[in-house]
């Protein structure tokens, strides 16, 4: 027997999806909060010091938190190619918009206090501001238009060729649904921030990103349960028509696609997937009331639990759909004709058993040594230290 013919190729596909799904809720859960920190900056922080303890709850631990961005990328290069090509050449634009925040959000911590002059300041506090909030809103529209179906199709030989001009890749991204869920991505980020900096921050910081965090939560909740009823009433989903193979070659062409009724009836073929929004809703609700009652660490925890609601309950819904065709139907990806091949996979698995867990160990022993509060106490005494 070939060792990788131990797990079906069938169950490798369903396992990287979900380790795709672990990588984007994993960054979603830790960056989520930097750029959430970031869009309060110049809300929570009203002098220089005070922005200065915001920057310095997020400062030793922003770069680490990125790996997972990074990996999330990877793994869709090397496991999911065709969603790739897809992705990163439909979406082009906005990635570039995500990068070249993400770009100038290091250079801006590391160069906001390096001179005193305040316009120096304010201008990086702005370039945080907007590294933070831009990539938390185009994350959402993305997520906005896989769910509608992106303009695409595959030539016979699975060339992928993306619809419209150029400029429309980008400004055609921006339709209402997709900035509904933009807002749901915000909202939710920011509710994370202020959780954060509810932990991380005291006086007056924490009681201005706790008022502003809770607001955005009930937003998040309204959005998204208003996105929930756009897609029961006003949109139509997506269905593999037909026997098919769940183990075949990973050619979309070789699979009939239909519109469904709604993405939603996928809750009538697998009921126990509501756990996931029920999660988002409650997690967020829960987020307000610790952030109104001052709670800690219970609060963050809340905050995490809807973030995992909110992501996890797209994936679960679209299954097995990753990114559908608007445009040309048989050329929708889903998880049973767009990965890489059987051994692929298996290796990939195999090293992921081995690094995961590594990852995780060596990114909870960073959070348990850098525990505590910033104070301003703090930032007065190591001027030349701190960011």
């Amino acid at each position: 027997m070939i060792l990788h013919d131990l797990i079906s190729y069938e169950a490798l596909r369903v396992i990287w999806w979900g380790l795709l799904g672990v990588l984007l809720i994993g960054f979603a859960l830790t960056d989520g909060f930097d750029m959430g920190v970031g869009a309060l900056l110049p809300f929570v922080g009203k002098t220089d010091t005070e922005r200065r303890v915001v920057i310095n709850t997020v400062g030793p631990v922003w770069e680490g938190n990125q790996v997972w961005f990074i990996l999330g990328g990877g793994a869709i290069f090397a496991a999911w190619p065709p969603l790739y090509s897809v992705s990163f050449s439909g979406f082009y634009l906005a990635m570039f918009v995500v990068l070249a925040c993400f770009i100038v959000r290091p250079v801006a911590f590391k160069y906001r206090s390096k001179r005193d002059e305040p316009l120096w300041r304010a201008r990086w506090d702005w370039a945080l501001f907007v590294s933070g909030a831009v990539p938390a809103l185009l994350f959402g529209v993305a997520v906005g238009n896989v769910i509608q179906g992106v303009p695409f199709h595959f030539t016979d030989d699975l060339v992928a060729i993306y619809e419209g001009a150029w400029y429309a890749k980008f400004f055609g991204l921006l339709n209402p649904f997709a900035l509904l869920a933009g807002v749901v991505s915000l909202s939710m980020l920011v509710m994370h921030g202020g959780a954060w900096l509810g932990v991380k921050a005291e006086g007056a910081v924490q009681a201005r990103a706790r008022a502003i965090g809770s607001v955005a939560a009930l937003v998040a909740v309204l959005a998204y349960v208003l996105a929930g009823v756009w897609l029961a009433f006003g949109m139509e989903g997506y269905r593999i028509v037909g026997d098919y193979a769940t183990n075949g070659p990973s050619n979309p062409l070789h699979f009939e696609v239909a519109r469904s009724a709604s993405w939603l009836s996928a809750y009538h073929d697998r009921p126990w997937i509501a756990i996931a929004p029920i999660m988002g809703i409650v997690g967020a609700l829960l987020t307000f009331v610790g952030l109104r009652s001052g709670r800690e660490v219970s609060t963050l925890l809340f905050s995490k639990m809807a973030i995992f609601g909110v992501i996890s309950s797209v994936g679960l819904t679209m299954f097995p759909f990753i990114m559908p065709s608007s445009t040309d139907l048989r050329s929708s990806l889903t998880v049973w004709n767009s990965s890489s091949s059987h051994l692929t996979l298996f290796i990939m698995l195999f090293a992921t058993v081995i690094f995961l867990p590594m990852i995780l160990l060596y990114t909870s022993w960073v959070y348990k040594v850098l525990w505590g509060k910033v104070t301003e106490a703090d930032v007065r005494d190591n001027g030349h230290s701190l960011y």
